[in-house]
């Protein structure tokens, strides 16, 4: 059925130079831009090809935006499905795939960077410390969404790794309390970082048992990611990737 196909393009956190080249190379072939309200650099929209239709999502439903994007392929034209960060990542491509798979619709996904990653990079911080720690957990707290309950803030937080918590800031003092009861020290240090990627972004370092403070105190509510990071003030062991007597098959 399908002649054109849906792109599904990761556009990053805020920054519109945080979008792949491939992504903004398709966002400007486009015949139809959907993208997600707010969330998405209206920057990055203005590269979008002349004469396409570029329309905010947010008020529209699952049938709604499936109806648009099938139009625009049955008339031989791709579309570029445009998420916040990254679409693998707290939104809907799963059920939109579904949508498109179910009418023959040929899609492709194009990778973004995802506000952990742009959030690490604006504070010049590793998730990764070796000996300390090697994992990094994304996770969210409960709310209109359920969690499974395998992945409770609190079981996930007893590995002692990095965590990025996504989706929480309103209710961070429940984030801090269960943290707390995890066994994470209170000094643990915890990074509020606000609107990552945007003009106005800020980052706020605080302590785990001082989080709940910190948010109220800077009304960090929507579109606040939570580092979590025990390693931080660890001083670790040195990478041995680049040590002189780490030998592998490019330095002997």
């Amino acid at each position: 059925m399908s002649k054109g196909t849906v792109f599904f393009i990761g556009a990053g956190p805020g920054d519109p130079e945080l979008v792949t080249l491939k992504g903004a190379r398709l966002i400007a072939s486009a015949g139809l831009v959907l993208y997600t309200g707010s969330l998405v650099p209206k920057a990055l929209l203005q590269r979008h090809a002349q004469g396409a239709t570029v329309i905010d999502s947010a008020e529209l439903t699952l049938e709604a935006i499936h109806r648009l994007m099938r139009d625009c392929v049955c008339q031989g034209q791709d579309c570029a499905r445009v998420h916040t960060g990254d679409p693998s990542l707290y939104g809907a491509l799963r059920e939109e795939i579904a949508c498109l798979e179910q009418d023959g619709i040929a899609w492709q996904v194009v990778p973004g960077v995802t506000a952990a990653t742009a959030a690490a990079a604006a504070a010049g911080i590793s998730f990764t410390v070796p000996e300390v720690t090697q994992s990094l957990i994304i996770s969210r707290l409960e709310g209109r969404t359920p969690m499974p309950a395998s992945e409770d803030l609190a079981s996930l937080a007893r590995h002692h790794c990095s965590m990025a918590i996504y989706l929480s800031s309103k209710l961070a003092d429940r984030v801090q309390a269960r943290l707390l009861a995890a066994g994470l020290p209170g000094q643990t240090p915890v990074l509020c970082a606000h609107r990552v990627g945007w003009p106005e972004q800020t980052l706020h370092w605080t302590r785990l048992d001082n989080l709940a403070h910190c948010i109220s105190r800077h009304k960090l509510e929507r579109q606040t990611l939570i580092l979590v990071l025990p390693a931080e003030n660890a001083k670790g062991a040195l990478s041995r990737l680049y040590s002189k007597d780490f030998e592998h098959q490019f330095r002997s």
